[in-house]
């Protein structure tokens, strides 16, 4: 009998330890507004995960900010209107990393739904540290989206596990050119 119950414990620990390698990394951006908490896709959108994290664990968002609310409100000259929050090292982008590759929504089968963390860019593969986070569904930042012209959208990676009450906050905030005269202080972005 207590070779069967060992032989079982043996069973549910491999088990155990195969199920904690496939859970996807928890971050937390902590901002001055409150902490948001993010589940990334790394099964999903590899590269962009691991860009990510890289910034993460090297210690390159501490004191980043969110700099950039977009809303129907503040786009007078876009035909197609997003809402998102922006952030990153804006400003700071020295001793970063090369951009990635751009992985496509239709690549990775993840969308621009409510919540969703995604990269901002220029060009396709000229994404590095600057991400934003959706409020509201925002398919046209898909690939085959208008938002872009070039139909390639944007990389999303993860979605808000918790915090959208403070993403709504930074949404909220009063910025008639996009861009906030008083950005709100990431203090730092870590695993959880």
């Amino acid at each position: 009998m207590k070779k069967f119950i060992f032989i079982l414990f043996v069973i549910f620990a491999d088990q155990l330890s195969v199920y904690e390698k496939s859970i996807n990394p928890v971050i937390v951006i902590k901002t001055e507004f409150g902490d948001i908490i993010i589940e990334l896709n790394a099964d999903k959108a590899p590269v962009t995960t691991e860009n990510f994290l890289r910034y993460v664990d090297s210690s390159l968002f501490k004191n980043s900010c969110f700099y950039r609310v977009v809303r129907l409100d503040n786009q007078p000259r876009d035909s197609v209107k997003i809402e998102v929050i922006q952030g990153g090292r804006w400003g700071n982008e020295e001793n970063g990393f090369d951009p990635i590759i751009h992985e496509t929504t239709r690549m990775t089968g993840l969308h621009h739904k409510d919540g969703v963390i995604s990269m901002a860019r220029s060009t396709p593969g000229s994404a590095t540290s600057e991400f934003f986070i959706c409020v509201g569904d925002q398919p046209e930042l898909d690939f085959a989206g208008k938002r872009n012209k070039d139909g390639q959208g944007f990389a999303a990676f993860g979605k808000v596990i918790k915090g959208m009450d403070v993403v709504k906050k930074i949404h909220s905030i009063e910025a008639p050119m996009q861009y906030l005269d008083n950005k709100i202080i990431i203090y730092n972005i870590c695993r959880k």
